[in-house]
């Protein structure tokens, strides 16, 4: 029994695989590593730097793009090891890309939900992540 968990759970988070709902599953895994990060950083900048939380919501965005690249090319999309000097080629640009049109769609989706619908910034960016999310996802996983 030991040995049947052992291997799913080398299936899941060591091995390289090309099936979709795989990368799906560890996409979202990492997505939501980025997350973490993005909400946080959101957090910090509009309550402790005084940011607006549109500017506050692009800076934190950006800083959970570089760890969600650092991770998929690594882990996901079966890329080379993540190294600085990746952060220079054709992938990333590629990825920089697919990203700001993420950023567009979650500053769209932020100004939408907290200015015209009136909810709490947080709350905004609850609903925005999983639609972000898919747009990435499928973005990068066919175009990288």
């Amino acid at each position: 029994m030991k040995n049947k968990y052992t291997e799913l759970f080398t299936n899941l988070f060591s091995r390289k695989t090309n099936s979709n709902s795989l990368q799906l599953l560890r996409y979202i895994f990492v997505g939501g590593i980025a997350f973490v990060f993005d909400f946080l950083f959101l957090f910090f900048f509009t309550e402790f730097t005084k940011l607006g939380y549109l500017i506050s919501a692009g800076l934190s965005f950006l800083i959970g793009l570089v760890v969600n690249y650092a991770l998929s090319i690594s882990w996901i999309f079966n890329k080379e090891k993540f190294t600085w000097d990746s952060l220079v080629g054709h992938d990333f640009v590629i990825f920089i890309i697919t990203g700001l049109i993420g950023l567009g769609l979650n500053g769209i989706l932020m100004f939408t939900l907290t200015d015209l619908i009136v909810l709490n910034y947080l709350v905004s960016k609850l609903i925005t992540v999983p639609i972000v999310l898919f747009w990435n996802f499928l973005s990068r996983k066919y175009l990288l």
